[in-house]
C-alpha cells in the first residue's frame, strides 16, 4: 500500500467506525399491515397532522399504522423488546414524551423500543366505546411481527413486553388480556406468534375501571394469564388513580406478579419529562422492576 493511501485510511478509519456506529442507531418504519388495516374502508380520511411544539407533539389522523424499531447499541444489546403505546385518548397520539422519548430511554438500559403508530381516531363507524378495537387489532399484529423479526433484531421473543400510557396503557391492559385469538383474519407468518406480552408496564392508565365504579370493564380479564405487570399513576390524576388500583388489587387476588407506585401529585400525563418532581423517577423504578423479575439481564458495556 502507497504511504498516501495507508495515511487517507487511517485519517478516515474514525469517520468510518462513527459512521458504522450512527447506521446501528437508525430507526426502521414498518407498516403493520401489507395492505388496507382490516375494517377500514380503503379511503384515506386525509394525511396525518402533527401538532405543537417538539417535545410535545401530537399525531392525528393515523389510518396507515406502522411500527418504528429503535435498536441499542449491539454492545449494550439485553435482547428484551418493549412495544410502546402513546397515549391521546384514542383521538390522537402523544408522540414524543410518551412516544420517541420513550424509545430513547429503552435504548440506554440496552432494550429494543418498538413504537406503535396506531389508528387514532377510529375511521369506522364505531360507538365510542369501540375506539379501542382497531388499536387492539394494531397492537395483536405488532406484537406478532416483533417475534416474527427477533432473529435479525436481536431479540428473544420470550422477553417482549409493553408499555403504554394512558389510554395506550388501556390498550396495553386489553393486549395482556386478549391474545389467545387475533381480532382479525391472519396475514403471514407473523399472525402465527404470539401476541401475549410477556411483561407490560401500563403507565397512568384510563378507561381499566367503569367510570364512577371501582369494577374493572370486561375487556380487560385481571387473571392468571395475564403477565407480570408494573402499575405507575399520581394520586391526583383526574382520570382516576382507581384503574391502577383496582388492576393492582385483580392481579394480585389472581396471583399475578404486580407492582405499583403511588405519587401523591404529579397529575395525568407526565410521560417520560425529567425535572417534573418524583414522577420524574417513574422509569428508574420500572428499570430496577424488569431487573428484579429477570427480565432485563446484563447486557454488554458500551
Amino acid at each position: 500500500m502507497r504511504p498516501s493511501t495507508l495515511f487517507l485510511t487511517l485519517a478516515l478509519t474514525p469517520f468510518l467506525a462513527g459512521a458504522v456506529r450512527a447506521a446501528e442507531h437508525q430507526p426502521e418504519v414498518l407498516p403493520l399491515w401489507p395492505d388496507i388495516p382490516p375494517g377500514e374502508k380503503g379511503t384515506n380520511p386525509g394525511p396525518e397532522k402533527m401538532t405543537g411544539a417538539k417535545g410535545s407533539r401530537q399525531l392525528t389522523d393515523v389510518s396507515q399504522p406502522t411500527i418504528t424499531v429503535f435498536r441499542p447499541h449491539q454492545r449494550k444489546n439485553t435482547g428484551v423488546a418493549v412495544l410502546i403505546a402513546p397515549g391521546g385518548g384514542y383521538r390522537i397520539l402523544a408522540w414524543d414524551h410518551e412516544g420517541l422519548d420513550v424509545a430513547h430511554w429503552l435504548n440506554s438500559i440496552g432494550v429494543t423500543g418498538v413504537l406503535l403508530k396506531y389508528r387514532v381516531p377510529s375511521h369506522l363507524d364505531l360507538s365510542r366505546g369501540d375506539l379501542a378495537f382497531p388499536p387492539l387489532q394494531d397492537a395483536q399484529r405488532a406484537m406478532g411481527m416483533i417475534r416474527a423479526h427477533a432473529r435479525e433484531w436481536g431479540i428473544d421473543p420470550r422477553r417482549v413486553g409493553m408499555l403504554g400510557f394512558s389510554a395506550g396503557g388501556n390498550l396495553t391492559a386489553l393486549t395482556a388480556s386478549q391474545f389467545t385469538k387475533r381480532d382479525y383474519e391472519p396475514i403471514d407468518h407473523a399472525d402465527k406468534e404470539s401476541a401475549r406480552p410477556d411483561f407490560a408496564a401500563i403507565i397512568y392508565p384510563g378507561g381499566v375501571v367503569k367510570r364512577g365504579t371501582d369494577q374493572i370493564i370486561s375487556a380487560v380479564k385481571a387473571n392468571h394469564e395475564f403477565p407480570p405487570t408494573f402499575l405507575v399513576q399520581a394520586s391526583d390524576d383526574p382520570v382516576g388513580v382507581e384503574n391502577s388500583v383496582e388492576l393492582y388489587k385483580a392481579l394480585k387476588k389472581a396471583g399475578v406478579s404486580v407492582e405499583m407506585h403511588l405519587y401523591a401529585s404529579g397529575g395525568h400525563g407526565f410521560g417520560m419529562r425529567p425535572g417534573k418532581g418524583p414522577t420524574s423517577d417513574w422509569p428508574k423504578r420500572c428499570e430496577e422492576w424488569l431487573r428484579e423479575q429477570k427480565i432485563l439481564l446484563p447486557g454488554g458495556e458500551d
